[in-house]
């Protein structure tokens, strides 16, 4: 696998929850920095006994209602 893209939302509150794409990887955090860190940690752990993405994609999902 080259690429593992992550699918990130903003909450609410301001955090941020990243869901990758066709695998089971979840994470979330209050910054975008610490959504970055989050992301490789869980990719890493996720990843343990196999080898890991060469790249990870964050791609950052905005819903905006005009009324």
């Amino acid at each position: 696998m080259n690429e593992l893209v992550f699918e990130v939302t903003q909450e609410a509150d301001g955090g941020f929850v990243a869901e990758s794409l066709g695998e089971g990887v979840i994470t979330q955090a209050d910054t975008w920095d610490e959504l970055r860190d989050n992301v490789r940690e869980a990719v890493a752990a996720y990843f343990f006994d196999r080898p890991a993405p060469a790249r990870i994609r964050l791609h950052l999902v905005r819903d905006e209602v005009l009324a």
